[in-house]
């Protein structure tokens, strides 16, 4: 049972903040329902005292694709099914898509949706990773402002992100990698199948002349948030491609992220996994084998 007193069925994302802002805090957003409804179910603190859902499924702004200027503009309320079936994203954004058919079963990526995963900030959001080697960033609407802000910024914690009660995710914005980019994504789950993530990494790599021009790398799920290593990937750039560095990067990587995470039981098995893990990508990309 959901113990609300009414679900709210607005058709613009002005309805949507006004309606936010008219409820004083006891109003919840809902997309795909993932999250907030097994939430409900065993009585999660984070969905108290919430008396009227918001169901944005009717509006129409939050479930478009468009590309202009070499920017892809995602609806937040996309699902992961649409994400998949969108020929601009499976072109330019080939992780992205990658990642979302790792998740859950057919049915869940019927429903659940982009903004609801990284709105949620699970430590194991799927989509998290590619979003942000792809450097997205998220326009935040109230009902008397916007603003836009880079993804890593919005994350802070697990399940604890920088929206403010008045205010909603509208769009996802990222800039069309260079076509200099290769890259790859990986995710590693206790089965094969409707698994969640323990490991998941993802790298896109520019290299030049046998260089490494730039390189973005990003975690999921061994880190307590989806996380970019800037100082992983400044101790990368101008490193000959070879494979001796990429053994280097690897065991940098896993340096950082025990750094980050701290010594937890599961450290002595995920460390070494996945310096692995970004090692195979690695070699992947140089062997062509990678998504782009």
């Amino acid at each position: 049972m959901i113990p609300v007193k009414e679900i709210l069925m607005p058709k613009s994302v002005d309805e949507v903040c006004r309606l936010i802002r008219d409820n004083n805090g006891l109003s919840k957003i809902i997309a795909g329902g993932t999250d907030i409804i097994p939430g409900f179910h065993i009585e999660s603190p984070r969905f108290e005292n919430i008396e009227r859902l918001i169901d944005i499924n009717n509006v129409d702004e939050l479930k478009s694709v468009s590309i202009d200027n070499n920017i892809i503009t995602i609806g937040s309320a996309i699902t992961f099914s649409e994400i998949i079936s969108s020929q601009i994203l499976s072109e330019k954004l080939p992780l992205l898509v990658k990642a979302s058919k790792t998740i859950g079963s057919t049915q869940i990526r019927n429903r659940a949706t982009l903004g609801g995963n990284f709105i949620n900030n699970a430590p194991c959001a799927d989509s998290v990773a590619p979003l942000l080697v792809y450097d997205s960033e998220v326009k935040i609407k109230s009902f008397t402002a916007e603003r836009i802000m880079k993804l890593q910024d919005f994350l802070v914690k697990p399940y604890g992100t920088r929206l403010k009660p008045d205010e909603i995710v509208s769009q996802i914005i990222v800039p069309v990698p260079a076509k200099s980019f290769r890259g790859d994504f990986y995710k590693l789950g206790r089965r094969r199948a409707v698994s969640i993530s323990r490991i998941s990494l993802a790298i896109l790599l520019d290299v030049d002349n046998g260089l490494i021009n730039q390189i973005k790398i990003a975690s999921g799920a061994v880190t307590p948030i989806g996380t970019r290593f800037y100082d992983v990937e400044l101790f990368a750039k101008g490193k000959n491609f070879t494979d001796e560095s990429m053994k280097e990067i690897s065991i940098k990587l896993g340096e950082r992220i025990l750094q980050v995470s701290g010594v937890r039981w599961s450290s002595e098995y995920k460390i070494p996994v996945v310096q692995q893990v970004c090692y195979q990508l690695l070699k992947k990309i140089e062997r062509g084998e990678n998504l782009i």
